[in-house]
């Protein structure tokens, strides 16, 4: 069992930034990938941003160059850093975790760009 807790969402103004983090307890071993999801109303969730055991990243391309993501493994937190906000962004963040057996994820966290 893997349990994730996401942090950092809120409010921000349309070219601010913000900083999401995941905490990550209980069979850490066995996570391969670790990434933040989102969903806005209406829509589908939709992968952000991904990174490897070793460190290889993916993002999607909405995000690239405005988004990072990093993890620290021994604090076992995955971060998000968003900068250069747009209104598009306005979306619930989840953190998944894969460990190659089942999917984890966490509750959420609602960041909200105002324009």
């Amino acid at each position: 069992q893997v349990q994730l807790v996401e942090s950092g969402g809120g409010l921000v103004q349309a070219g601010g930034s913000l900083r999401l983090s995941c905490a990550a307890s209980g069979s850490t071993f066995s996570i391969n990938v670790m990434g933040w999801y989102r969903q806005a109303p209406g829509k589908q969730r939709e992968l952000v941003a991904a990174i490897t055991s070793g460190g290889t990243t993916n993002y999607a391309d909405s995000v690239k160059g405005r988004f990072t993501i990093s993890r620290d493994n021994a604090k076992k937190v995955v971060y998000l850093q968003m900068n250069s906000l747009k209104p598009e962004d306005t979306a619930v963040y989840y953190c998944n975790a894969a460990t190659g057996v089942l999917p984890y994820w966490g509750k959420g966290t609602l960041v909200t760009v105002s324009s």
